[in-house]
């Protein structure tokens, strides 16, 4: 038998070798972290570059045997759909184009030789918002002249153009007074749901169009779109944007859930009013209100100052597979906001800034010790990876590249894609009744809300009654 002496020694040697053991793994994880001086140009580049290629590592749609612009489970179409956005973005603000023939061939084969994003095998369950973020890549791909599609392809306008002249057929009067459903067909649980992701979607679309076109018809959906949810309330008074209504009671209860991209998309589309209305005063007070209420997705706490975190499900440790891509967005469109509304430079760069320095610290995960996690605010690695992490950290840090960059195009300033007013007119979703058009809107758990099933929903209106009491 030991010694007590001896047997406290080896208790003292194993404390010491585990402690050993940690220390080398936390040099072995500095030592892949991905290292990022945010003033520095080149070295945003380089992170940004380093990102990306871990981001495409999810994607397996150019292999043989695969479908092009899917990802595998557990991501669903729309997300997809915004992973090539973020890859126009990637190209067009480092200049590297090493995934622009994965990101043509998808948008190309997902949006079909109508130009509707409306593919077969996703027709029946695909909502508006689902269909909406293939159409912002592709009204990215527009602004930024990404390189055309083949001769005989729909452009990049054309695809836009296409699901706004189907969506405008959707807006829906029987009840709360116009907007958009969440999901496109009735037979779809949320049918009756009506959300803030769809409706911005519809109204940042119809913005952008205004301002690439000059076409006034465009900026009058876009001022309809936000009076609407201004007036049931999805955009509150002190500019805060909840998650969704519902038409059961003719719009007149919130889900006061906040989430990040729905700030984001609605913050985009003003600051993209603004610029086709040449600074109008009315939409620099909506900017303002907007930033100022996106103020809650940034840390207070000094060792985070200013860094992003998904204020509805990040702190509890509850956020899906969806949610973790939803900073991604409320970045991109920050960074762009700066471009299309330059007032807003120092306010948004302060905080991208320092989210993209958290965000970087902590990309220490996976086989080369460069992916990224979901929590910034913490200073450790969360030990989580996927697309929506790669997104969220990609798009923050090439962000920081955005005022610098040339804006957005349009056809009066360098944009080439081809104009069709008429695009979509009779194409796929409108071989459907009247009544299924109307109302048209995702199953459960794409964009949206995030929130799959009715069951879901209910479950958020509890989450949000106690958050807010």
């Amino acid at each position: 038998m030991l010694g007590s002496v001896t047997q406290q020694k080896l208790r003292w040697f194993d404390a010491f070798a585990v402690a050993f053991l940690l220390l080398f793994h936390w040099t072995q994880m500095l030592v892949h972290a991905i290292q990022l001086d945010v003033k520095d140009k080149e070295s945003i580049k380089q992170a940004a570059s380093t990102m990306a290629f871990d981001l495409v590592t999810f994607y397996q749609g150019n292999q043989s045997g695969q479908i092009p612009g899917y990802l595998p489970q557990p991501y669903y179409w729309w997300e997809a759909g915004a992973m090539f956005g973020t890859l126009v973005n990637y190209w067009y603000l480092t200049g590297d184009s090493s995934y622009n023939d994965i990101t043509t061939q998808a948008l190309l084969f997902q949006a079909t030789s109508n130009g509707d994003f409306m593919p077969t095998n996703q027709t029946r369950d695909e909502g508006n918002d689902d269909q909406s973020f293939w159409a912002l890549s592709a009204m990215m791909a527009a602004e930024r002249n990404f390189p055309a599609p083949p001769a005989g392809s729909p452009s990049w306008l054309e695809m836009v153009q296409a699901v706004f002249n189907e969506q405008v057929t959707r807006w829906n009067t029987a009840s709360c007074g116009g907007g958009l459903k969440w999901q496109i067909f009735p037979f779809n649980n949320g049918y009756d749901y009506r959300n803030s992701i769809a409706n911005g979607c519809f109204f940042d679309i119809a913005a952008r169009l205004a301002r690439y076109t000059g076409n006034q018809s465009y900026a009058d959906w876009a001022e309809k779109a936000w009076n609407w949810v201004t007036e049931v309330g999805l955009v509150g008074s002190t500019y805060q944007v909840y998650d969704g209504t519902s038409d059961t009671n003719n719009c007149t209860t919130l889900d006061h859930v906040l989430w990040t991209y729905n700030s984001g998309i609605f913050l985009h589309g003003a600051a993209t009013m603004y610029s086709f209305t040449n600074g109008s005063s009315v939409w620099e007070e909506r900017i303002n209100g907007l930033l100022n209420a996106s103020a809650i997705f940034f840390s207070t706490n000094a060792s985070s100052l200013n860094v992003m975190y998904e204020y509805s499900c990040e702190l509890i440790n509850d956020c899906t597979t969806d949610q973790f891509s939803f900073k991604a967005y409320l970045s991109r469109w920050m960074a762009e906001t700066t471009q299309l509304a330059p007032f807003t430079n120092e306010t948004i760069m302060t905080k991208l800034e320092a989210s993209a320095a958290a965000a970087a610290k902590q990309c220490v995960g996976g086989s080369t010790g460069t992916y990224c996690g979901m929590k910034w605010t913490t200073g450790t690695y969360d030990g989580t990876t996927g697309v929506g992490q790669q997104m969220s950290a990609l798009e923050t840090v090439q962000g920081l590249l955005m005022p610098q960059a040339q804006a957005p195009l349009t056809n009066a300033t360098g944009g080439t894609s081809k104009s069709n007013p008429d695009a979509g007119m009779g194409s796929s979703s409108n071989t459907y009744t009247p009544s299924e058009v109307a109302g048209r809107i995702t199953t459960g758990d794409r964009v949206g809300a995030g929130f799959i099933t009715v069951a879901l929903v209910l479950s958020v209106f509890g989450c949000a009654y106690v958050m807010v009491s």
